[in-house]
């Protein structure tokens, strides 16, 4: 389970930092220094579970949630957006949350 962890940690770090090595080299020496301070856990231990759990959704979230910018001018960046990359739609930002703020007129309507 940590062998493929390990190798998960290693593949997102590649998309997510592709063509930047000098950082793709940081991650790799992280998740490296990571897994040795962890070598010790004993397997089927609770403490040995929680870290592959972290370990996959460190995984998870640079694979998805880091875009990479590149300044294309003074004011503009191009975005290295992969095919790995979550795209969301929006539509949880145009829900309310939860009550409005006096009997349930929302604060900015008019």
């Amino acid at each position: 389970m940590a062998l493929v962890a390990y190798r998960n940690l290693l593949r997102s770090a590649r998309i997510a930092f592709q063509g930047d090595m000098n950082t793709l080299f940081a991650a790799r020496a992280e998740v490296r220094r990571n897994f040795e301070s962890n070598r010790n856990l004993t397997v089927g231990s609770e403490e040995f579970s929680k870290q592959i759990t972290h370990a996959e959704e460190v995984a998870k979230f640079l694979r998805e949630n880091v875009v990479q910018g590149q300044a294309a001018g003074e004011d503009n960046y191009k975005l290295r957006i992969h095919e790995h990359t979550e795209r969301g739609d929006n539509e949880d930002i145009k829900k309310p949350k939860g009550k409005g703020t006096s009997g349930g007129v929302k604060c900015c309507s008019s």
